[in-house]
């Protein structure tokens, strides 16, 4: 799927930066790819990434999708010009992604809800989604949440390979949606996070996305 001359963007896995780096790739033998050295797209500059680094790749199809694999650097050589040389995990890891909105992921994490002005008393619920934009919150009714909202979240995510990262996010209450069992729905939309919030939400989702993937389910 991935072709010589595609342009790849490529992303460090596990960076609280937020730099990019963009590369061509030049030449493809089996599941190693050939990149010319990368250009961080904030400065300018030629991008040295070490061997071993862990990364993520996006590049786009001739039809517009946008897919997205984890690579590593495998080293670099010379050739017809000096060149990086990447894993390629293969066509089925690929994730297709929505370059235009965030992904949203079905799974459960557990969240503690806190009023910022105490007009109720703290309480614990679960995601029904997540992305880097916001959640849908699974809350008892008669919790007193209201559209407009302002409340604090923690959410406990698992990550793959760092254990638990416990996070606190100041929401706002989108929308509620009456449910059965006493339950509802509460649509909440994350209140400018930092950049380093944003990150690990969509390593997140992607992590989610390729276990999901990993076991055969849709994404």
């Amino acid at each position: 799927m991935i072709k010589i001359g595609d342009n790849i963007i490529l992303e460090e896995k596990y960076s609280d930066h937020s730099d990019q780096y963009k590369c061509k790739l030049v030449e493809r033998r089996g599941n190693d790819l050939y990149i010319d050295y990368p250009i961080n797209t904030s400065t300018g500059k030629t991008a040295f990434l070490l061997e071993g680094t862990p990364l993520k790749a996006i590049f786009k199809t001739v039809s517009g999708s946008h897919y997205v694999f984890e690579t590593v650097v495998k080293g670099r050589v010379k050739l017809k010009i000096p060149m990086v040389v990447l894993s390629f995990p293969g066509n089925e890891s690929l994730i297709k992604i929505q370059r235009r909105q965030y992904v949203r992921i079905d799974t459960s994490v557990d969240v503690a809800v806190h009023p910022v002005n105490g007009t109720f008393k703290p309480f614990t619920a679960v995601t029904d989604d997540i992305s880097a934009g916001g959640a849908a919150l699974i809350v008892p009714t008669g919790r007193g949440l209201k559209p407009g909202m302002k409340i604090d979240c923690w959410f406990v995510l698992p990550m793959q390979s760092e254990g638990y990262e416990y996070r606190k996010f100041r929401c706002k209450v989108v929308r509620i949606i009456q449910g059965d069992r006493g339950m509802e729905k509460v649509s909440i939309q994350f209140a400018e996070p930092s950049g380093a919030d944003k990150r690990l939400l969509i390593r997140f989702c992607f992590e989610q996305q390729l276990a999901m993937k990993k076991k055969g389910l849709p994404v």
